[in-house]
């Protein structure tokens, strides 16, 4: 069952979100899954709350983990592109139907100081690149961009040979090879406590 969150005490800042985009494939005992799982539990003793897709797979994982941490975990779903969905999974504490896919990746990285890309298919490549332009959109006007951070091989083989193909700026993207250096990562750019990022890489 799902555990209550951590609450503030007073004078408290809120913990500052992470949105990590993953797979809705995936089960329990899955490596894929327990790596998502062990996403969530680390961002979450780390004091961040985390925010996901809602749904199942690997968003299910790293919404279980963070919420099992004890952190608040939030889901932003879309009802409207997902009718067979009966919802957020049950590891959710705040879901946030938006009205379409866009419109879900925008919110996502509006309420987040940094974002993990996990493994996953066409959708989570698709979150990964609008997260990579808002950040280029970000350094292009000077101001310091959101953390983008892909973990695994295949954004590792993906990403340098993507960015090379359209002459944009790999830098933006941060590729670490498993879930524990990307959350060490966030914390080094998005410390606890603080409300912007850390600029640069």
């Amino acid at each position: 069952m799902p555990r209550a969150r951590r609450v503030p005490g007073p004078g408290r800042a809120e913990a500052p979100v992470v949105a990590v985009f993953g797979s809705s494939a995936g089960r329990p005992g899955d490596p894929g899954y327990e790596e998502a799982r062990t996403c969530g539990r680390l961002l979450a003793e780390a004091g961040y709350a985390v925010a996901t897709g809602g749904y199942g797979g690997t968003m299910e994982a790293c919404s279980r983990g963070a919420a099992e941490a004890g952190a608040r975990v939030i889901g932003v779903t879309a009802p409207a592109a997902f009718p067979d969905r009966p919802g957020a999974n049950s590891w959710v504490a705040e879901e946030i139907p938006a009205p379409t896919i866009t419109e879900r990746i925008h919110r996502l990285l509006a309420m987040s100081a940094a974002c993990l890309a996990l493994d996953g298919s066409i959708g989570t490549l698709t979150e990964l690149l609008v997260a990579w332009n808002v950040a280029f959109i970000a350094a292009l006007g000077g101001a310091p961009p959101q953390p983008v951070i892909a973990v695994g091989p295949s954004w590792a083989a993906l990403i340098p040979r993507l960015a090379a193909e359209i002459d944009t700026d790999a830098s933006l993207v941060t590729l670490v090879p498993d879930v524990a250096t990307g959350v060490a990562e966030v914390r080094r750019r998005v410390p606890v406590g603080i409300s912007r990022p850390e600029p640069g890489n």
